[in-house]
């Protein structure tokens, strides 16, 4: 018998080389770096954030102490990152006036998390060029913004949908959106008691509450008054069912609640859900719903899967031994 006969016949006996040697085989092809199609469930957000005077309202709670709605609004957020899967994108815009603002374009959420915090962080009440809030044209603006990006993003629209000025019920922005373009959500913060309306000056500082003499408690289209933009013209409902809603409160418009019927009745308008923001880990589901879901066909990290086989593979001759033990252990 030759050499090599002889070293066949010992390798076929010892079925442990064979084991290190498919683990060995399992490890080495790792760093070929194989991987494998498969199909996952990604977002991809504009997320608007109202930021008018009254988001300022602290009728919310954090850590046991008051907070105003944008504040809570922002740690929801922040959270909700954190829980998007990676490969999802992110980018952020604010509302003020009658339109909303891009800051960026969606990013990937793991990879720019540190950056879409800092931003985020950023985002307050001083960026509000106008004390206006007119809350369906910055609907419509965010739509706009989403139906104009690549790949149009859901729009997430965060806001407690005071109107200021207020709506009359029945004379309402003529918007042709169409309902189901552009998918998305529309997030309801505050509560439903109304509550005094913070005053700030430029930089932020208070300067105490808003009266009821120094807002306008009555639509200023009623009062024959020009709209936000030159030759505009407000759509007349002559039933008044559409209009039903609006959340106006005339004598009371300097306190503000969450327009939450008012809310109910833009998304059901354009299409979106509607959220009532209660808690971080609820934001963060309704972020991850399947309704704004995009499947999308991504490589799979095979390595993983290879250096697990490796590691099994490892331990079957010690597992055998301690099988063939046991064995010898009872029957004896």
């Amino acid at each position: 018998m030759t050499r090599w006969a002889q070293a066949w016949g010992g390798w076929r006996g010892d079925r442990e080389r064979w084991w290190l040697v498919l683990a060995a085989l399992a490890l080495a092809t790792t760093f070929l770096q194989p991987g494998f199609p498969w199909k996952r469930s990604l977002f991809e957000h504009v997320i608007v954030l109202d930021v008018t005077q009254s988001m300022n309202v602290q009728d919310q709670s954090l850590d046991g102490r008051p907070a105003s709605r944008l504040v809570f609004a922002k740690n929801a957020l922040n959270h909700a990152l954190q829980e998007l899967p990676c490969g999802s994108k992110v980018g952020w815009a604010v509302f003020t006036e009658y339109r909303s603002y891009l800051l960026f374009t969606p990013v990937e959420v793991c990879a720019n998390r540190a950056e879409l915090r800092a931003t985020l962080a950023a985002i307050d009440g001083r960026m509000a060029w106008s004390g206006n809030s007119e809350v369906a044209k910055g609907l419509h603006s965010g739509i706009l913004i989403a139906k104009a990006l690549p790949g149009t993003p859901s729009l997430v629209f965060v806001t407690d949908g005071h109107e200021a000025p207020p709506l009359h019920p029945r004379h309402r922005p003529p918007l042709e959106d169409r309902p189901g373009e552009v998918a998305g959500l529309i997030v309801g913060v505050g509560e439903l008691k109304p509550s005094p309306i913070p005053k700030t000056d430029p930089r932020g500082r208070p300067l105490g509450f808003w009266s009821a003499d120094d807002v306008l408690q009555v639509d200023a289209y009623s009062r024959g008054r020009g709209a936000s933009v030159d030759g505009e013209t407000m759509v007349e409902d002559a039933e008044g069912a559409a209009a039903v809603g609006v959340g106006a409160t005339p004598g009371s418009e300097h306190l503000s609640s969450l327009r939450e019927a008012y809310l109910q009745l833009l998304a059901g308008e354009n299409g979106l859900a509607f959220h009532r923001l209660r808690s971080a880990q609820g934001l963060a589901e309704a972020l991850r719903s399947k309704a704004l879901a995009r499947p999308v066909a991504v490589r799979g990290d095979a390595r993983v899967l290879l250096a697990g086989l490796a590691f099994l593979l490892l331990l079957v001759p010690h597992a055998k031994a301690l099988w063939l033990r046991r064995r010898a252990t009872i029957s004896g």
